[in-house]
């Protein structure tokens, strides 16, 4: 039997808590709950979670600590969960390294929807080389998902992992913003095709030897990105 998911909800609102708890353990996962970010941080160091429904309006440290934190130590998939609706807010939270964002009052039935999403995307295997080498030093590993420089693991996102993992398996494609979506995030998203900027600007701080001047990710104008020319 393959083992249930196991998600954690890092919320203060009790009540919210318990209709996510609710609906999530209908659907089978494994849930766990935090009052506050430095709880979530312990409960997901002692054992990882596979995906962390992440409120930004916490007591003690904020939610926007709590996810820049959770980002340091692990992968984990994340859906932030807030009261705050703009686009410039949600941009900040997919630039902090969340997967999703939500905003409240939502749909509980929506956010289930979102998780199985989210985590789908997080496991999908559709490539079958396990590496790939984007320079001397740096390597993609597919079996692990992750990326490596010098042997060292960057603390790459899921999402853009999936952005990067995209874009080498058609090496000379350019990629619309609309098509990285739906190959990165499924036919179900309803964001902004922006949000993909954001991802891509976290992704080359991280993979680039100059972000400003990206060999890697490569932006085409009014089109979106490819890989660089000179990626191995």
């Amino acid at each position: 039997m393959t083992p249930k998911k196991r998600i954690l909800i890092i919320e203060d609102e009790s009540k919210i808590v318990d209709v996510i708890r609710s609906y999530l353990e209908i659907n089978g996962y494994d849930v766990s709950a935090a009052e506050n970010g430095e709880e979530g941080l312990r409960l997901h160091a002692d054992q990882p979670f596979d995906l962390i429904i992440l409120d930004l309006m916490l007591p003690g440290i904020s939610g926007e600590e709590t996810c820049k934190r959770l980002r340091t130590m692990s992968r984990v998939s994340i859906i932030m969960l807030t009261a705050r609706s703009s686009e410039q807010d949600k941009i900040a939270g997919l630039g902090l390294g969340a997967d999703d964002y939500m905003t409240k009052p939502f749909s509980p039935k929506e956010l289930v929807a979102r998780v199985a999403a989210v985590l789908r995307r997080a496991t999908q295997d559709d490539l079958l080389a396990e590496q790939f080498y984007l320079t001397d030093q740096l390597v993609l590993d597919n079996r692990t998902k992750e990326v490596r420089r010098n042997g060292e693991t960057l603390n790459i996102t899921p999402t853009e992992f999936k952005i990067l993992y995209t874009l080498l398996q058609h090496p000379k494609r350019s990629f619309s913003r609309s098509e990285l979506i739906e190959k990165v995030f499924g036919f179900d998203f309803e964001g902004e095709d922006r949000v993909i900027d954001t991802h891509v600007k976290n992704l080359r701080k991280k993979i680039e030897d100059d972000p400003k001047n990206p060999q890697i990710v490569i932006a085409v104008y009014g089109v979106g990105y490819r890989l660089g020319d000179n990626v191995l």
